[in-house]
């Protein structure tokens, strides 16, 4: 059984928990610590989770059989929909629930009436742009934003029409 559910405020804490553990099992391979450090409080801690719910993002839980394993983070705007996060943890990869999280973004972004979603991803993650490929994104624009601490984010804007 697989399921995704709305991250409720209670529930927080254990998003940010995954997110730590995540992101330091993944990002090492593209970034130092210290940045992945940064950026895990800058955009992952609980008062950063806090002010994006505020913001209109929305986060989900991806749950095969009831536990955590995984997460995405969603935001509307007027002509597509934001793919901010899109986390699975190792113990739970290639089991195709990145397939069903893509069906329900599918799904969320013609509920509001979207025809594209948009991602960033950093130039370096091979796997996950990829994956991005499969599911049928196309390479838009390459960014760097400056996320402070002297710290940049190198992505490429990849875009799937639907």
């Amino acid at each position: 059984m697989f399921t995704i559910s709305s991250v409720k405020e209670n529930q927080i804490p254990l998003l940010a928990e995954k997110a730590s553990e995540v992101w330091h099992e993944w990002f090492p391979r593209i970034l130092s610590v210290e940045q992945i450090d940064y950026m895990v409080e800058k955009f992952q801690s609980p008062s950063a989770i806090e002010r994006q719910l505020k913001e209109g993002y929305e986060y989900f839980f991806l749950q095969p059989a009831g536990e955590v394993g995984g997460y995405i983070c969603l935001k509307p705007y007027a002509d597509y929909l934001f793919l901010s996060k899109f986390y699975i943890l190792k113990e739970y990869r290639g089991k195709g629930y990145g397939k069903k999280a893509f069906e329900f973004m599918v799904d969320y972004a013609k509920r509001h009436n979207l025809n594209k979603i948009k991602v960033s991803v950093n130039k370096y993650n091979v796997s996950s742009i990829a994956v991005y490929e499969k599911l049928g994104f196309c390479r838009g624009q390459a960014t760097c934003t400056d996320i402070g601490n002297g710290f940049v984010m190198d992505d490429y804007e990849y875009i799937c029409e639907l």
